[in-house]
C-alpha cells in the first residue's frame, strides 16, 4: 500500500503545490488575524486576506523567487488602483458594470505582454472584483489599499524566506544543450565527408532531437519559454527557432551523401565554421564563454561563396550542386544564431541589411526600446484574429454579465458569482463543460459542511482555528485533487472567513452555493456563444492565412532573385501573420484534446517559418537579376510550390481532411539549364529553399502507425521540434 508521503511526492514532485499553499494560508492567515483581532478592522482583515488569495493562490508568476517578490512589489500600485477604482464605481450599478467591462478587458489583454502578465491576471481582476459591490464606502479606501499592502509584503517576505521554490533550469541551459548538440552534428558531418565514417553522427542525431525536443513550450515549466515582448526573450525565441531550422537542414545533409559535388572541400570548410560557432555559442550560454562575434561567419561566408565561383559549375548536373547550397543555408542560419545571441546579450550587431522594401527584418525588434516592444505586441494582437483578443474579450463579457446580473437581483455576497468565472471559464466551452459538475458538486459538499458548522452555532474561536488547516488543504487541493475538491474546501474556507467578519448563519452556505451556480451558468453560455473552439479553431484560421501568406514569399522571392523585381510586402506580412499563428498554436498547446487530429501543426508552422528564413536570406545575398534566362522553369518551380502552401491552406481554412490528405501530383519535370557559370551556383540555391519546401508540406500530416527507418524517423522528428518558432 502505497503511503501518504510517497503519493503526494509522486503527484506533487518537490512539494511544489503544498509549499505554495502553505505560504498563502500562512501570509493569508497572519494578515487576517492581526487586522481583524489586534486592529480591530474587518475592512482591513477582508483585504488582507484576499489580497494574499488574489496574488498568492489564483495568480501564477513564473521565475525564481527574487524575480516572483519583485514582481509581488510591481503589483502595488497596480493593486491600489484598482482598489480605488472598484470602491468608487460601486456606488452605481452600471459604472460598476462598465469598470468590470473595461478592466476585465485591459487586465487580460495586457497578457499578451509575456507570461508574468497572464499569470497575473486572473488574481488582479479580483483586486477590482472585490470592492466593486456595495456598500458604498469611500471612507473605507485607506484601510482596504492598506489590507492590500500588508499582504504584498508579507507575501513578498515569505517567497523569499518560508519554504521557497527551487530556482528553475534557466532557458539558457536548454538552449545551450541543443546548439551545442547542433555543433557536434555539424562536425560530424563534415568528419562524414571527409569519409571517417558516420557512427558519430548516427549517435548524435537522436541526442540532439532530444535536446531540441526539450526546448519545445509544452516541454518547459510554465512562464519559462522566452514568450514576453522583451528584447533578450525576442532574441531568444529567434534563437531558439534558429536552432531546430538548423537541425533540420543537419539531417538533411546527413542523409546526403554526395561526395562527387565540386564544393565539397568549400563546403566542408564552411560546415567547420559553422560548428566552431555553434560550439562557442553554446558555450556562452552556459556561461563558460565570450560572447561571439559573426565576423568569423561573416567571413566564412565570403570565402565560401568566393570559392565556389572560382570553380565554374558549367556541364555539372544541377543535382550535383545541391550539398553546397545545403551548406551556404547552414551558414546564412548560423549567422541569424549568433546574431540573435548578441542581442540578447546586450552587444552590438550588424547593420540591418535587408532591401528597405522588405522590412522590417528579422532584427526588427534588436534596436528598439521596451516600451516600444510592448506597445507594438498590444497593437499587433488588437485584431479579432488574435486568441489574445478572443480571450480577453470573452472574459471581459462573462465578468460584465455577471456583474450586472449580481446587481439586479441583489445576490448576496455576489463577488462569489465573478470568482467562479475566473475559475471555470476556460478557452473552449468543452472544458467549460468539463469544469462545471466538478465545480457544483464539490460546492453542494462544501456549503453543506459549513451549514451545519453554522447551526450549530460554534465559537467565533473555533473558526479562527479551524481556517488555516481548511486553508492549506483547499489550495493544494486544486493541483493535487482536482477542481471538485478545491471547490468544496474554498467554500468552507470562505464560509470560516465571513463567519469572523460578521454574524452568519446557514443562509451564508446557500448564498455560496447560488452563486456558484450562477457563475458556472453564465461561463458556460459565454463560453459557448465567444469563440467556443478556443485555440483549436483560431489555429486553424491563423495557421491557413500563415500558409497562404507563405506562398506570396515563394512567388515574390522567385521574381525578386530571378528578374530583380522589387521587393514587396510579402515577408513582413508573413512574419506577422506567423507571429499570429505561433500565438493560437500556443494556446491550442494548454488546452486538452483527447483525439489526435490529422494536422501536425508543428510541421505546418516550420514549413511556413522555412519559407520565411531562406526568403529573407536568399532577398539579402544572392545577386538579383541573372536568372533571366531560367525565368520560366524557376516561375513554374515556384508556382508549384506556391500551390501546394495554398492547397495546405485552403484545406486548414475549410477544415476539410479530403483535401488535406488526398494525394499531390507529382513535381514538375523540369528542364534546367547547365551553362549560366556561376550563376548556376545561385540557381541551386533558390532550388534547395524551393525543394526544402516542398518536402516540408509532405509532413503536414499527422504521423500515422508504423515504424520508420531509424534515419527517417530522425527527419519527421527534427520536422517536429519547431513548435513556438519564432516571428
Amino acid at each position: 500500500m502505497t503511503s501518504p508521503g510517497a503519493w503526494l511526492r509522486r503527484h506533487d514532485p518537490g512539494l511544489v503545490a503544498v509549499r505554495r499553499a502553505a505560504r498563502v494560508t500562512v501570509v493569508a492567515c497572519l494578515g487576517f488575524s492581526v487586522c481583524r483581532y489586534v486592529l480591530g478592522e474587518p475592512d482591513m482583515a477582508a483585504y488582507a486576506l484576499f489580497g494574499a488569495v488574489a496574488l498568492g493562490a489564483l495568480s501564477q508568476i513564473p521565475g525564481p523567487p527574487p524575480r516572483r517578490a519583485r514582481t509581488l512589489l510591481a503589483m502595488l500600485p497596480v493593486g491600489a488602483v484598482l482598489i480605488t477604482l472598484g470602491t468608487l464605481l460601486s456606488f452605481d450599478l452600471v459604472a460598476a458594470t462598465a469598470g468590470m467591462f473595461v478592466l476585465g478587458f485591459a487586465v487580460s489583454y495586457v497578457g499578451v505582454g509575456g507570461p508574468r502578465l497572464v499569470g497575473l491576471a486572473a488574481g488582479t481582476q479580483l483586486l477590482y472584483i472585490l470592492p466593486c459591490f456595495p456598500p458604498f464606502d469611500p471612507g473605507s479606501l485607506g484601510w482596504r489599499i492598506a489590507g492590500f499592502a500588508l499582504a504584498v509584503v508579507l507575501l513578498t517576505a515569505a517567497e523569499l524566506v518560508l519554504w521557497p521554490d527551487r530556482s528553475p533550469p534557466p532557458y539558457t541551459d536548454r538552449l545551450a544543450a541543443a546548439v551545442g548538440g547542433l555543433a557536434g552534428c555539424l562536425d560530424a558531418v563534415a568528419d562524414a565527408w571527409a569519409g571517417r565514417g558516420r557512427a558519430r553522427l548516427e549517435a548524435l542525431l537522436p541526442e540532439v532531437v532530444d535536446a531540441a525536443e526539450a526546448l519545445r513550450p509544452s516541454q518547459l515549466p510554465p512562464g519559462q519559454a522566452p514568450a514576453s515582448a522583451s528584447r533578450r526573450d525576442h532574441a531568444l525565441a529567434t534563437a531558439a527557432g534558429t536552432a531546430r531550422l538548423l537541425l533540420g537542414r543537419t539531417a538533411d545533409l546527413a542523409l546526403a551523401d554526395d561526395r562527387d559535388a565540386p564544393d565539397l572541400p568549400a563546403a566542408a570548410a564552411l560546415l567547420r565554421v559553422v560548428s566552431g560557432c555553434a560550439a562557442a555559442a553554446a558555450a556562452w550560454l552556459r556561461g563558460e564563454g565570450e560572447l561571439p562575434d559573426t565576423d568569423r561567419i561573416a567571413a566564412a561566408l565570403r570565402e565560401f561563396r568566393a570559392a565556389r565561383a572560382a570553380v565554374p559549375p558549367d556541364g555539372i548536373p544541377p543535382k550535383r550542386l545541391r550539398l553546397g547550397s545545403m551548406a551556404l543555408q547552414l551558414g546564412e542560419w548560423t549567422k541569424t544564431l549568433v546574431t540573435a545571441l548578441r542581442v540578447a546579450g546586450g552587444a552590438p550587431i550588424p547593420p540591418d541589411r535587408t532591401p528597405p522594401s522588405a522590412r522590417p527584418g528579422v532584427f526588427w525588434f534588436a534596436r528598439e526600446p521596451e516600451w516600444a516592444l510592448l506597445w507594438h505586441r498590444l497593437r499587433e494582437h488588437l485584431t479579432p484574429r488574435s486568441v489574445y483578443f478572443q480571450g480577453a474579450l470573452r472574459l471581459a463579457v462573462a465578468l460584465a454579465v455577471a456583474r450586472l446580473l449580481a446587481g439586479l437581483f441583489d445576490l448576496s455576497h455576489g463577488f462569489w458569482v465573478l470568482l467562479t468565472i475566473l475559475t471555470v471559464l476556460r478557452t473552449t466551452a468543452a472544458e467549460t463543460r468539463a469544469l462545471l459538475r466538478p465545480a457544483l458538486i464539490g460546492t453542494t459538499i462544501g456549503a453543506l459542511i459549513a451549514a451545519g458548522l453554522l447551526v450549530l452555532g460554534v465559537p467565533p474561536t473555533t473558526y479562527a482555528i479551524l481556517l488555516p488547516f481548511v486553508m492549506l488543504v483547499g489550495f493544494a487541493a486544486g493541483p493535487l485533487l482536482g477542481p471538485g475538491w478545491a471547490q468544496a474546501l474554498f467554500t468552507l474556507v470562505i464560509s470560516l472567513v465571513f463567519a469572523q467578519v460578521s454574524p452568519a448563519d446557514w443562509h451564508l452556505a446557500e448564498a455560496r452555493l447560488l452563486d456558484v451556480a450562477v457563475g458556472a451558468a453564465i461561463g458556460v453560455v459565454i463560453g459557448l456563444i465567444a469563440w467556443p473552439r478556443g485555440g483549436s479553431g483560431e489555429l486553424h484560421r491563423a495557421a491557413a492565412e500563415f500558409l497562404a501568406d507563405a506562398a506570396g514569399v515563394v512567388r515574390e522571392t522567385v521574381r525578386v532573385v530571378a528578374e530583380g523585381a522589387r521587393p514587396a510586402d510579402a515577408l513582413p506580412r508573413a512574419r506577422r501573420t506567423g507571429r499570429l499563428a505561433e500565438a493560437s498554436f500556443a494556446l491550442y498547446q494548454s488546452e486538452r484534446h483527447p483525439r489526435p487530429g490529422v494536422v501536425d501543426w508543428q510541421a505546418t508552422l516550420v514549413a511556413g517559418h522555412h519559407a520565411v528564413r531562406g526568403a529573407e536570406a536568399l532577398v539579402r545575398e544572392c545577386p538579383t537579376g541573372r536568372l533571366l534566362t531560367c525565368v520560366g522553369p524557376l516561375d513554374l518551380a515556384a508556382a508549384d510550390v506556391a500551390a501546394r502552401f495554398e492547397h495546405v491552406a485552403l484545406g486548414l481554412a475549410r477544415r476539410d481532411r479530403t483535401a488535406l490528405t488526398a494525394p499531390t501530383l507529382p513535381p514538375p519535370d523540369l528542364d534546367w539549364p547547365t551553362d549560366l557559370g556561376v550563376d548556376l551556383y545561385h540557381l541551386a540555391d533558390l532550388r534547395v529553399w524551393l525543394d526544402g519546401l516542398r518536402d516540408d508540406l509532405s509532413r503536414v500530416l499527422a504521423a500515422r502507425s508504423g515504424a520508420p527507418e531509424p534515419a527517417v524517423d530522425v527527419r519527421v522528428r527534427l520536422a517536429g521540434i519547431a513548435d513556438g518558432a519564432p516571428g
